[in-house]
């Protein structure tokens, strides 16, 4: 046996030959200087998801491998894969999603996503200015649905795209598929907030309440995301644990009550709170 037919032998892969991980990807390496290197670039614009992206290269995590696997070789991966082997045109096609029931997960997502001005086409093309190579293997359909998914976390879990609620979604993302870039953005960003924004706002039980709801809320990445945008908003929170975000919509009660706007909190309020 030649060596590339011992590497070959070696390389696990689902029923339909899809590889596992392609031998070609290189392995991640851990830096945590090139963490807090990004993070404080995402400090300055946080709009530059390329950074969020370096941070969660620079912090892999370990059972990373493990969950890809466990969901990828599994009869119900492989389901998931024939029936949505890319989340960017399921979520994408408005029109259809619109004819789904009023108040169902899909009519949620699609006004959050317009009143935003987002798609998950430009969060995936975002993530492909990286340059990062496409290996084709189950690793990436795993990791882009990862990816693809993370708008429909605030729409489940009620948290907006203000700097809070933006912790608290990956603080949330942790609690399903832990990794210390999650961890790193959203302490490490809550903990800015905390310095930025001197208020009583429990900025920190905000994040620990995410993180215990997606611990205990199904990890999203392995639901089928068509039937979960049928489902109704209020029942599928009810069915997957997500209670309503009482610490975090106190935040944006007393931030109202001091005049401060929570969508501003590292805009305008960062700039004042710097030094002469």
């Amino acid at each position: 046996m030649t060596d590339q037919q011992a590497i070959h032998s070696t390389i696990e892969c689902a029923r339909d030959g899809t590889i596992l991980r392609d031998p070609r990807r290189p392995e991640p390496k851990y830096s945590l200087p090139n963490a807090f290197g990004h993070f404080r670039e995402l400090l300055k614009d946080k709009e530059d998801t390329s950074h969020v992206f370096r941070i969660f290269e620079s912090l892999p995590s370990k059972n990373f491998m493990d969950r890809v696997r466990a969901l990828t070789l599994s009869e119900h991966g492989e389901t998931l894969r024939a029936n949505e082997p890319s989340l960017v045109p399921i979520l994408d096609d408005h029109e259809k999603l619109r004819k789904l029931p009023r108040g169902s997960v899909a009519h949620a997502y699609v006004n959050f996503m317009e009143r935003e001005g987002l798609s998950a086409a430009g969060l995936a093309a975002e993530a492909d200015k990286l340059g990062n190579v496409r290996y084709n293997d189950l690793v990436q359909w795993f990791g882009f649905r990862s990816r693809d998914t993370h708008d429909l976390m605030h729409v489940l879990t009620g948290y907006g795209r203000d700097a809070l609620g933006e912790q608290c979604v990956l603080l949330f993302t942790y609690g399903q598929s832990p990794s210390h870039g999650h961890l790193l953005i959203g302490y490490a960003g809550a903990v800015n907030i905390k310095k930025t924004v001197k208020s009583p706002a429990p900025v920190m039980k905000a994040c620990r309440q995410a993180q215990r709801t997606g611990r205990a809320c199904p990890p999203l990445v392995a639901m089928s995301i068509r039937e979960l945008l049928a489902m109704d908003l209020q029942d599928a929170r009810t069915r997957f644990g997500i209670p309503e975000p009482t610490y975090y919509r106190e935040c944006h009660r007393i931030w109202s009550e001091e005049g401060v706007d929570p969508y501003d909190l590292l805009g305008k309020h960062a700039v004042e709170a710097q030094p002469a």
